[in-house]
Parts: C-alpha cells; sequence; structure tokens
C-alpha cells in the first residue's frame, strides 16, 4: 500500500519498484506472492482497480491504487510503527537471556563466531549502501542505514562482553565458572532465587518516597 500510496501499479511494478529501491535489504518480500496480496487488498476495499493497460498482443494489465480507506489504513499503520516500540524478542536476545547455561569459554567462543558473521554482514551492507547512494536518494536508503547501525552497535557490545569476560571484570563471572567447574548453583545466586520480587518491589518504592 505504501508504494500504491504514489502512483497507481501493477504487481509486476511494485515488485520493480521495490527491487530498484533496495527493500529486499530491510524488508521480508515474497514477491511470487504480491498477487496474492493485492487481490487480498483489493477483496477488504483497500485497493481498487484504477486502470487497465493494453499494449499490443501482450495480455492485459491491471493498474490498482489505493481506495480512501486504504490510504487512511497505510497511513495509521505507518503512524504506529514510526511512534509506537513495540515490544519485539529477538532471538539472539533470547540466547543471551539464559547465556549461563554454557561454560564462558564455550560462549565466548559462540560469541565470536557471532562477531565474524556480523561483520561480514556490515560490510556486505556498506558495500550495498554505497552502490544504492549511487541512483538513489537517501530517504529510500535510511532503514538499510538504521539496519547496519543496529549491526555495528550488537558487534560493538558482544566486543565489549568479550573484553570484560576475558579481563574478569563482568560482574558474575565467578559464579558463573563455579557453576559449570562445580555443578553446584553459586550461593550467592541462590539468595538471588529466594528473593521476594515483591518485597523487592517495596523497597524499591519506599526508597523514592
Amino acid at each position: 500500500m505504501v508504494t500504491l500510496h504514489e502512483r497507481p501499479m501493477h504487481p509486476y511494478e511494485i515488485a520493480q519498484t521495490l527491487r530498484q529501491r533496495g527493500k529486499e535489504q530491510s524488508v521480508k518480500i515474497n514477491f511470487g506472492s504480491l498477487y496474492t496480496v493485492v487481490q487480498n487488498l483489493e477483496k477488504h476495499g483497500f485497493v481498487e482497480v484504477a486502470d487497465v493497460q493494453r499494449q499490443g498482443n501482450r495480455p492485459e494489465r491491471t493498474l490498482y491504487g489505493l481506495t480512501d480507506s486504504g490510504r487512511t489504513e497505510m497511513l495509521d499503520w505507518m503512524s504506529d510503527l514510526l511512534a509506537v516500540p513495540a515490544a519485539e524478542f529477538p532471538l539472539f536476545g533470547t540466547a543471551l537471556s539464559f547465556l549461563g547455561v554454557l561454560p564462558p569459554g564455550e560462549a565466548m567462543a559462540l560469541l565470536a563466531e557471532r562477531l565474524g558473521s556480523l561483520d561480514v554482514e556490515a560490510a556486505s551492507l556498506r558495500g550495498a549502501l554505497h552502490k544504492l547512494y549511487e541512483t538513489l536518494p537517501r530517504i529510500f536508503l535510511v532503514e538499510i542505514e538504521y539496519k547496519l547501525h543496529m549491526i555495528e552497535a550488537e558487534a560493538d557490545w558482544i566486543r565489549t562482553l568479550r573484553t570484560e569476560v576475558a579481563d574478569g571484570s563482568l560482574s558474575g563471572l565467578d559464579g558463573w565458572r563455579s557453576l559449570h567447574e562445580t555443578g553446584e548453583i553459586p550461593p550467592e545466586w541462590r539468595a538471588l532465587e529466594e528473593t521476594n520480587p515483591a518485597d523487592t518491589s517495596r523497597a524499591h518504592d519506599s526508597g523514592r518516597d
């Protein structure tokens, strides 16, 4: 719908436009299903047939445009995406939340492997951006810039974490090592598990008051 906001298009033209603007770098697009997507949007009243093109012996091409309700739906969707942070649960965050299940050395080796992949991905995106800057205004590429920035930020964070493990400055590292050396939960960790969250909350509120 965002693409059709510019002008009526045929589904194939939508796919061409998305490719020309490098959107496959940042949006998961199944180009083969665009016809079905457009038909579903038409069924829900968000798009409508704007024109039918005939060129020689070629098959007819149906151009679709946004309806008023489609334009409203698209603008509401974009407004929510930009203004309201969504609660997302990326798999890497899930893995980090259970990092302690692996021995420190193994975990750091795996993070080093991930870091190598991130560096390759960042280099690839920089190359893609450099090429796209030659033909496209930056307004069409800000989401790729954002993706690159997030990859670089993650890589920097991993480097810092690995350094803290290596120099022993990471809080809780001794307990982490002890867990895998003895197979026993460190006493300081067990004490955390026995803490009543409600008591912690009340203490926090009391201190704030």
